[in-house]
């Protein structure tokens, strides 16, 4: 398992976070309720687990369409090696973009988009490719026909749930 040096208070720390976040005035507090310590040690968890890349953020995830983004894009841009960071760089100041990533492929730089429309969508990925300094010619652009929603969910205990059943 790659997380094995993540001992049981991490884990039902982590499972918590993805599942059970509260939304308390003092939410850390809570969650140190929860697991049996103070809430300086949930933060110091919290804060571990960020510095080793373990957790990447800790956020809403919205449902777009719901909040007036009903259109939405897959793209794909061919960015020249030397060029990916900057080209990044534009692509995460977007409000509409959730994440982009790096992959092994002619199209390097992909990222999701969303918008109130399918013609503020294209002028946003027309947008984003100049400032970045992409052609149309080295941007692929798959627009949303049909949208499958998924749960993405780690589990770190076989059974979900702690030695405590937490």
């Amino acid at each position: 398992m790659i997380y094995r040096h993540l001992d049981t208070l991490d884990r039902q720390l982590l499972e918590i976070l993805q599942d059970d976040f509260p939304l308390a005035p003092r939410p850390w507090r809570e969650i140190g309720h929860r697991l049996g310590v103070p809430e300086a040690e949930v933060l110091r968890r919290v804060r571990r687990l960020t510095d080793e890349g373990i957790v990447l953020t800790v956020s809403p995830v919205l449902e777009s369409a719901r909040i007036g983004l009903v259109a939405s894009t897959l793209v794909g841009m061919r960015v020249p090696p030397d060029r990916v960071d900057e080209s990044a760089s534009v692509i995460n100041r977007e409000p509409g973009v959730s994440h982009n990533y790096l992959r092994d492929h002619d199209y390097n730089l992909w990222f999701t988009l969303a918008a109130p429309d399918g013609a503020a969508l294209r002028r946003t990925v027309d947008n984003i490719a100049a400032r970045a300094g992409i052609s149309p010619a080295d941007l692929l652009d798959l627009p949303a026909m049909r949208r499958f929603k998924i749960g993405v969910r780690f589990r770190f205990f076989p059974d979900g749930g702690g030695e405590d059943g937490i």
